[in-house]
């Protein structure tokens, strides 16, 4: 029987630490530009009246590509590497920041953003070598501190971006992103090792790909309660059989014969439709609930940082709980947790109210992602994890891109306390779905 990879070959938690760090400054650069982005088209010379639309469009042209590229290079992550994946996407992110800064109108603007969404895929890359990087016990904890980096990137990011703006005006924040960007990319290319797997060829493709349900029981489980796939000596020698002999549609074709991945790729787009409906209107509500907008947007920066850094607290209680209790039962948890306060944050009470709940989302939802993260890494053999995180990241980003223009019209026909009430809902009516969907497999 073959011992597991050691930390030597793999990378260990050298690679995930440093891979983190990176991804929380790519997390801080991307919050400094992305709330601000009207600001820069009025500066760009854009109109009062077609600010919203540019906006629109320019945050929707970057989502757009990004999710259409995302299984692309997440494939060629798996056939040539993560790493060189994770720095063709960080330099081309870099650049993509310097371009931007150059531009004079809102035409320039959307093609930079354009060419950002193709440039898009650290994220992809590093989740999966993080999850590469360690054994399948330790995996949850590996992808919590992720998610901790992720978080604090995005609770950094816009106090960062609004005070340099307000010092200097956009274009420097561009330029500073796109240098600190690239420093974080060369600290990945100088010690960030590439998680190896041993080679042997000879494998059963669909096999080595993805994880029949129920649980086979030869293989082994990171928790008594979740099916998940450690390679077995079958799948540990699919690394070098010919993936490029398949296309994207074969990669889509197995995911959707597999019901858990399936299942987790619809949760990724639901989940993000959720938190993308709430993001564009918070300073609004905020704005709605005290009678004026003056100070809205100091007052819900706040208390989204205040939401993050309960969340960054909490992360790893979440994870401890999808070892012991199983990822699935974990995302439901979260689900429905979130779903009941995004529920109480839908009455108008008052800010303070509204305050005071967004710490309580903050340590329900953030329990979301790495659970999700580590359901995916558990259900894929390491030949096929790099496809399967682009395939999320597509879900995510097409999730991203209904969620905004769904608040709009819910916002502009009811008002923006359905918005919430909606969302509250949906993540319910998810987690609910995923617990009944776990029973299922459990009995399968």
């Amino acid at each position: 029987m073959n011992q597991p990879l050691d930390d030597i070959a793999r990378g260990g938690m050298r690679n995930v630490w440093i891979i983190t760090i990176s991804m929380t400054v790519l997390a801080i650069c991307y919050t400094m530009i992305v709330p601000f982005l009207p600001i820069y088209l009025l500066e760009l010379g854009v109109q009062d009246d077609e600010v919203a639309l540019w906006s629109g469009l320019v945050f929707g042209i970057t989502f757009l590509i990004a999710g259409i590229m995302a299984p692309i290079w997440g494939k060629i992550a798996d056939n040539k590497g993560k790493k060189m994946m994770a720095l063709r996407a960080g330099f081309a992110i870099a650049v993509s920041y310097i371009i931007i800064a150059f531009v004079t109108d809102q035409w320039q603007l959307l093609l930079g953003r354009a060419f950002q969404g193709f440039a898009n895929g650290f994220y992809p890359a590093a989740m999966t070598m993080v999850s590469l990087s360690v054994d399948e016990k330790r995996v949850g904890r590996a992808l919590g501190i992720f998610q901790v980096g992720l978080i604090l990137g995005n609770v950094i990011g816009p106090f960062l971006g609004g005070a340099v703006e307000s010092l200097v005006g956009m274009r420097p924040v561009f330029f500073i992103s796109g240098v600190a960007v690239f420093v974080a990319t060369l600290a990945v290319w100088a010690f960030v090792k590439e998680p190896q797997m041993a080679p042997v060829e000879g494998v059963d493709r669909t096999k080595a790909y993805t994880k029949d349900l129920p649980a086979n029981a030869n293989h082994q489980t990171v928790s008594q309660h979740d099916h998940h796939v450690v390679p077995s000596e079958e799948e540990r020698q699919a690394l070098k059989y010919d993936k490029e002999h398949t296309s994207i549609w074969d990669d889509f074709k197995l995911v959707r014969n597999n019901p858990v991945l399936i299942r987790l790729l619809w949760i990724y787009f639901f989940m993000q439709c959720a938190i993308l409906m709430l993001q564009p209107i918070l300073a609004l509500y905020v704005g709605h609930m005290q009678g004026t907008m003056e100070g809205a947007a100091i007052i819900s920066g706040t208390i989204l940082s205040i939401g993050g850094l309960a969340g960054a607290l909490t992360t790893n209680i979440w994870v401890r709980i999808g070892e012991k209790k199983g990822y699935f039962n974990t995302i439901s948890y979260c689900m429905v947790g979130s779903g009941i306060v995004l529920l109480l944050q839908s009455l108008p009470v008052g800010v303070w109210w509204f305050g005071v709940l967004q710490v309580l989302v903050g340590c329900f939802i953030v329990g979301i992602n790495p659970s999700l993260s580590a359901a995916v890494t558990v259900n894929t053999a390491p030949t096929f994890r790099g496809r399967m995180f682009g395939m999320t990241t597509t879900a995510q980003q097409f999730g991203s891109m209904v969620g905004p223009m769904f608040a709009s019209a819910v916002s502009t026909w009811l008002g923006y306390p359905y918005v919430f009430g909606l969302a509250g809902a949906l993540l319910l009516y998810l987690g609910w779905n995923v617990r009944r969907f776990y029973v299922s497999i459990q009995k399968g």
